[in-house]
Parts: structure tokens; C-alpha cells; sequence
């Protein structure tokens, strides 16, 4: 079996086809139990976010392209449309790929703290369904450990960088002066969270939440004195709004060309700011069309986000030199696994050897012999026993001149460290 990390993200993908491979909530179990009975699938894990979509599985050696077509075929899309934005990484890549993901170097924004939660959660996801087991879960928590040592060791996390800052930054670069304006978050999840606090900290004027758990959005909007209303409201108050910020789950826009219209002239065409920040899009691209319009999604804040990144560089190259380390030390565990069956039929063919000769040891003991001849019958015939067949095969290899095999004994067998302390 091999690690595979394969998937697509901003950096390959833009968003239109981004939209079109996620794995929502009321798929992702359904998903993972359908990659996990692919013939040459074991074990699963499916990360989904608005960045990036990744499936982690160990697989047979040769069925990389296999799972590259699944990804297709399960969101009824040609191959040939999806397959130049995949990437994939085996073995030893794949796990430096994982480690390198949950601590943020290969996110959006650089170090960015939310993926980690998002790793976690896909994992947790996996592990409920029943499609991990020995293998992604060590792999899995070892992610989680570099993670935590990463933040703890290097400064990566220490700017206040993350798409909701970085949104909230374009929109002071908008509006110089934020007490005078009113913010609609549509969602209440971690980035909207974020935005949220961001926009509370920079003085905004007032704060609408909107979600489809209007208890959610009020305990949300309740902690930066705000009010919250339902997705089905939103008509009603878009006018009031001169920055909206939205990240939901949902499959389909939340908000049309039509609604954002009729809120446009009720405001007298006065401007409003969008960030859509969700995938699949919760704002129509038309909108964009309109004119008093400044709509971004996640890919346009690409520029802001370099601009408040360039302080963790270094702490990025401190992280990467700790990832590599523990690549080596995963791999090293994984190799381990190919001697663990060696050592249990070693140890059984000793036990057997024991059994076999103790046997006889008893036997004598019964016939009449003294304790101290059995004890010598026993020591004698088990050594004689345990080393036939390694100095059969040492003198066989001296004989055909495997000098590679007398070394390895060597090392395996500590001889020389045994002579020295003789």
C-alpha cells in the first residue's frame, strides 16, 4: 500500500471549477464510504474547504490514475476537464504534502491557523465513517502534532493574516472610516467568525448576522453588538448594508443579480462592498456586472494577502526545515511496519523451538534424570537449535562470498560490540 494525496487547489484551480469538486456536509459520509469500496482504495480521508479539495488514501501502487478518475466521475464531470487542475504526491511526498497543509504553508494565506481545524474536522469525519484505520491515523495525528510544535517553535501565526483580515482590509482601503458604515455577515462559521471580530475591531458602525440557524447568528452577532436575522430575510435588510462579507455552506447563491438590484436602488445606488469568500460562490457572479457593485471572491484577495504575509517568511522556513524532519520520522515509522511481520515469525519459530525442546526436557525429567542434566539437555539442544539455520546460511554466504550479508549479520547480531566488552 502507498499514501496518496490528490486534489486541487487555488493555486491550481480557479474557482469556477473549485465550486464544481467540493464535498459539502450532506455528501462528504456518502463520498468517503464510495471512495472507500474503490477496488484499489483502503483506507480515506476527504479534505473540502473553499480552497482546496484533497482526497488522502493509501492505495495500490498503480491506482493513482483510478482515483483521479473517481473524483471526476463522482461529480459527474468529464476527466478530461478536471484532470489538468489535479496534483497528486505518494509516499514519502504525499506526507510532507499533509504535514505542510495543516500547518498553513500551503493555504491562501501563509500560516493561517483556520486549516488546521479544517484537517481535523475532515479527519474526525472520515474516522466516524469507518474509512481510516492504522495507517491515516497515525499519519493523521503526526500532522497534528507538527502542527502544534510549528506554532509553538516559529512566529508563523503571529501576524493577523487570514482571508476574513484580509477582506476586512480591503474594505478599510473602501471606506476610510468604518464607524459610519454597516457590515452584513452571511454565515456564522470560523471565517465569518474572524470577519466579524476583524470588523469589530476597526470600529465598524453597525453589524447584521445573517444565517439559516438564526440562534447561531445571534449568539454570533450578540458578541460584537450586532443583530442577527434568517437567510429568508436577507431582501429585507440588503439595502442597509454597505459591506457583506459571506462564506455558508450552502450549495446554491444565496444571493442574486435580481435581489441585489432592487437593494441598489432602494439605497440610491449608493456603493456596496462584497467579498464572497464561500465555495461553491454564495454571491451570483453576475452581480459583478451591476454597476455601485465591488464584488471579490476568495481568489481576488490574493494582492492584500501578500501585502500582510511578508513577516512570516522566516518562521515559513524555520517550519519547513521541522516538516522535513518529521517527514523522515513518519517514513521511518512506516518502514518499521514492513519489519513488524519479519519479527513476529521469528519470534514464533523461536517459541515453537522452546516448546519443542522444553518437551523433551520434561520428558527426561520424568524418565529419571536429575534436574541439572535436563537443565544442560535443554540449554544445549535450544542454542544449537536457534543458531543451525543462521550459521548454516552465514557460512553458505562466507562460501559464495556475500560479504553485504556477513555485514548486515554483524550489525543485526551486535558480534563486534560483543567482542569489545568480552
Amino acid at each position: 500500500m502507498t499514501i496518496l494525496a490528490l486534489g486541487l487547489n487555488h493555486k491550481t484551480a480557479p474557482v469556477e471549477i473549485r465550486e464544481r469538486l467540493t464535498f459539502g456536509p450532506d455528501i462528504i459520509v456518502g463520498a468517503l464510504r464510495n471512495l472507500s469500496e474503490h477496488p484499489a482504495v483502503d483506507e480515506a480521508v476527504i479534505l473540502s474547504t473553499c480552497n482546496r479539495t484533497e482526497l488522502y488514501c493509501t492505495i495500490d501502487d498503480d491506482a493513482q490514475a483510478s482515483v483521479a478518475d473517481w473524483i471526476s466521475d463522482f461529480h459527474g464531470l468529464e476527466q478530461g476537464r478536471v484532470s489538468p487542475y489535479l496534483y497528486s504526491h505518494l509516499g514519502n511526498a504525499a506526507v510532507q504534502h499533509l504535514l505542510r497543509v495543516s500547518c498553513g504553508l500551503d493555504s491562501l494565506v501563509l500560516g493561517e491557523p483556520q486549516i488546521l481545524g479544517q484537517v481535523k474536522s475532515a479527519f474526525q469525519t472520515a474516522n466516524a465513517s469507518g474509512t481510516t484505520r492504522k495507517l491515516l491515523c497515525r499519519l493523521f495525528q503526526h500532522a497534528f502534532s507538527v502542527a502544534k510544535q510549528i506554532r509553538t517553535d516559529t512566529a508563523i501565526g503571529n501576524s493577523p493574516v487570514s482571508v476574513a483580515f484580509a477582506a476586512v482590509s480591503l474594505a478599510k482601503q473602501i471606506f476610510s472610516d468604518l464607524s459610519e458604515q454597516t457590515a452584513l455577515l452571511i454565515g456564522a462559521g470560523e471565517t465569518i467568525e474572524l470577519a466579524a471580530r476583524h470588523l469589530h475591531q476597526n470600529g465598524i458602525g453597525h453589524m447584521i448576522v445573517a444565517n439559516r440557524t438564526v440562534e447561531k447568528a445571534h449568539n454570533l452577532a450578540a458578541q460584537f453588538e450586532g443583530y442577527a436575522i434568517a437567510l429568508t430575510e436577507l431582501s429585507g435588510h440588503l439595502a442597509e448594508a454597505d459591506i457583506v462579507i459571506s462564506s455558508t455552506a450552502s450549495p446554491l447563491p444565496v444571493l442574486g443579480k435580481g435581489t441585489v438590484e432592487s437593494a441598489l436602488k432602494e439605497r440610491k445606488h449608493r456603493p456596496i462592498f462584497m467579498v464572497d469568500i464561500a465555495v461553491p460562490r454564495d454571491i451570483e457572479p453576475e452581480v459583478s456586472d451591476l454597476s455601485d457593485i465591488y464584488l471579490y471572491t476568495v481568489d481576488d484577495l490574493d494582492e492584500v494577502i501578500q501585502e500582510n504575509m511578508r513577516s512570516r517568511q522566516e518562521a515559513a522556513e524555520q517550519a519547513e526545515e521541522i516538516i522535513e524532519r518529521y517527514v523522515d520520522e513518519f517514513i521511518g515509522w512506516l518502514r518499521s511496519l514492513d519489519a513488524v511481520e519479519l519479527i513476529q515469525d521469528y519470534r514464533n519459530q523461536g517459541e515453537l523451538l522452546r516448546d519443542e525442546v522444553l518437551k523433551k526436557a520434561l520428558q527426561q525429567l520424568n524418565k529419571g534424570k536429575s534436574p541439572e542434566e535436563a537443565l544442560q539437555f535443554l540449554a544445549r539442544t535450544l542454542t544449537n537449535k536457534l543458531l543451525h539455520t543462521p550459521s548454516s546460511q552465514l557460512r553458505q554466504a562466507g562460501f559464495d562470498g556475500q560479504t553485504e550479508l556477513l555485514e548486515a549479520a554483524n550489525t543485526l547480531f551486535q558480534l563486534k560490540q560483543l567482542d569489545s566488552t568480552s
